[in-house]
């Protein structure tokens, strides 16, 4: 990381990168954003050698923004690193401390509770919880998650149809309401999406 770092402050030097040198917090969002992506992607298609190209690209991000801040003393690297160090082992009391666990749906129970006590006890809200750069599935899912209560069968899928008007409302009741049959089914309905996009993308590249 060492080195990744050094070569970061090299091309935002002067006489570094014009390009480079350009960027701030804001300019980098949508590369952030891309690079995850891409990662995810990796692991949907199950190649391990791409995945790690992405990786490294998602790596590049966190030492571009840890310069940046640098650069204006409002943190660095370490303090990035110590902290997911910190909260690992803070929120994780059943493995660095005494506490007894039952199995993996207790030590997200227990994580929840600790993350709430980090932030006063006072629990944040719904839309704090669902960050809005996810996609708009993903955003769904996490929506209902937290309680938003939305029927989970194909029925619903159809009654939502039936009811829906043909404009902006109408079409995002109709998403919500597959959401919500897809996670009855166990489907991420981001992935799976996406999968079916891919599928349709290689299929408009094929040879005719």
């Amino acid at each position: 990381m060492n080195e990744l770092l050094s070569v970061m402050r090299r091309l935002r030097a002067p006489n570094g990168c014009p390009w480079d040198m350009e960027q701030t917090h804001a300019s980098l969002r949508p590369y952030l954003l891309e690079e995850a992506a891409e990662a995810a992607d990796a692991i949907s298609a199950g190649d391990l050698t791409e995945l790690r190209g992405e990786l490294g690209d998602v790596l590049l991000q966190v030492a571009f923004h840890s310069v940046i801040a640098e650069e204006t003393g409002e943190f660095n690297y370490q303090n990035i690193e110590q902290g997911i160090v910190d909260k690992l082992i803070r929120r994780h009391p059943h493995v660095f401390g005494e506490t007894q666990v039952s199995g993996s749906a207790e030590v997200v129970s227990n994580w929840q509770s600790i993350k709430t006590a980090e932030q006063g006890g006072k629990p944040r809200s719904a839309a704090d919880k669902v960050p809005r750069a996810l996609g708009a599935l993903a955003r769904e899912q996490q929506a209902q998650k937290l309680g938003r209560r939305t029927k989970t069968s194909k029925q619903g899928v159809n009654e939502a149809l039936e009811a829906a008007n043909d404009d902006e409302q109408g079409v995002a009741q109709v998403l919500a309401a597959a959401v919500a049959w897809a996670r009855s089914c166990g489907v991420d309905a981001e992935i799976a999406l996406r999968a079916h996009t891919d599928a349709a993308l290689r299929e408009l590249d094929a040879p005719t």
